[in-house]
């Protein structure tokens, strides 16, 4: 992959009832090259929008990859990949990093009626976890619009096991969650 390639990575971090999410695009040289805000709500149902607001605030017609950190962010709020690659008609990849079963079972603890019935809709027709093995280390990726998600993940991370544009994503969002909960504060 050309060092100039770009992906936008979206993290969030969350506090009380709202996520702060960020964007970062950062190239596969590991060169971060802009950001984007917004938030979602905690144990709501709009993350979908979040990552698709990300996207469309930069604006960037040279962003290649759309990189998604997990599925549910914000306590169970499911992000639907099909619809954020319809959005920004970009490929897009979900990366997590630890083995699980699948989030059906805590859905239906966590929620009833209607609320477990969209999350379990929306879970239930994303793709499959596939384990790549990056750098020594196992992350799982669900890929939509994207022919060669390894290669793709492999290229974006260039040590460790999280790709660059999450990992600088996730800072973002932590650094944005900390200086809103220094305002509240009076500090």
């Amino acid at each position: 992959m050309k060092a100039g390639t770009r992906a936008l990575g979206v993290a969030e971090s969350y506090r009380g009832e709202e996520s702060t999410v960020a964007g970062a695009v950062v190239r596969a040289s590991r060169v971060v090259d802009g950001f984007s805000f917004t938030s979602c709500t905690v144990g709501g149902l709009d993350s979908t929008a979040a990552v698709v607001e990300c996207y469309r605030q930069l604006d960037r017609e040279d962003v290649q990859y759309v990189f998604v950190s997990g599925i549910a962010p914000a306590w169970f709020n499911v992000v639907d990949l099909h619809a954020v690659h319809d959005a920004v008609s970009r490929p897009v990849l979900s990366v997590s990093f630890e083995e699980s079963e699948g989030l059906d079972a805590a859905i239906e603890r966590e929620f009833s009626g209607d609320e477990r019935d969209r999350r379990l809709d929306v879970y239930e027709r994303q793709p499959d976890r596939e384990p790549v093995t990056v750098n020594d280390e196992r992350v799982f990726v669900r890929a939509v619009g994207c022919e060669n998600p390894a290669e793709v993940v492999r290229a974006f991370t260039p040590e460790g096991g999280r790709p660059e544009p999450l990992r600088v994503a996730r800072l973002a969002a932590r650094a944005a969650d900390r200086r809103e909960a220094a305002g509240d504060s009076g500090l």
